[in-house]
């Protein structure tokens, strides 16, 4: 997202990996993405900000979603987003269930 007033871009990377490895994957993120964010800079000379946003499969939220919200744009709320990883999650498993029966 690219705001020309005042001059940032955000840089947001949504992963929904397993619930045991969400804390690992917000580091993970933030130090892949360091390159970006000074292409970024360079390219564009705006001030970018990266802001992982990682959900587990079963609804587990980051650490950062919470200690960050300000980041996020107004329409991506965390409750919303848990909700949409466990339907998911749900939907995945009538899936496989429906096939295995």
């Amino acid at each position: 997202m690219h705001d020309n007033k005042e001059n940032t871009c955000l840089l947001i990377d949504i992963d929904i990996p397993d619930d045991s490895h969400v804390n690992t994957k917000d580091t993970d993120k933030l130090s892949k993405y360091k390159d970006l964010e000074m292409a970024v800079s360079r390219m564009w000379k705006v001030r970018p900000k990266i802001v992982p946003v990682i959900n587990g499969a079963l609804g587990t939220i980051s650490k950062g979603v919470h200690q960050n919200p300000q980041l996020l744009p107004s329409h991506l709320l965390a409750m919303e987003l848990q909700k949409v990883m466990l339907m998911s999650t749900a939907h995945i498993i009538c899936k496989v269930l429906g096939k295995l029966l």
